[in-house]
């Protein structure tokens, strides 16, 4: 449950938001992120590491640059493992209707 608190608490700001938006496009350095905000190079740097610490993006090092990725698949798994907890009824009421759409094709 502690990784999923981080995620939550990541996902709570609006601007670790808009990054992982940008990172969903392309991988990007945190000179690139911070010229996409009216905000500090500190600043940026707190947010990617409150991201990295839920990990929620991931990085990759080249030479002196430092590439941040978006980390899809533990931001996808932690929000369904949440909504199959909180309404796991709905979850299976999702399965049906799409088996459904799937055999009238």
């Amino acid at each position: 449950m502690k990784k999923t608190t981080h995620i939550f608490k990541a996902l709570a700001d609006p601007t670790r938001r808009q990054i992982l938006q940008e990172l969903k496009k392309e991988e990007l350095t945190a000179g690139a992120i911070s010229g996409l905000f009216e905000m500090t190079g500190p600043s940026i740097s707190r947010h990617l590491t409150i991201l990295k610490n839920a990990e929620l993006i991931e990085e990759r090092k080249d030479g002196n640059r430092i590439f941040y990725s978006l980390n899809a698949d533990q931001l996808a798994f932690c929000l369904n493992d949440f909504l199959s907890q909180v309404c796991p009824t709905q979850i299976s009421k999702r399965k049906k209707i799409s088996k459904k759409k799937g055999r009238k094709k």
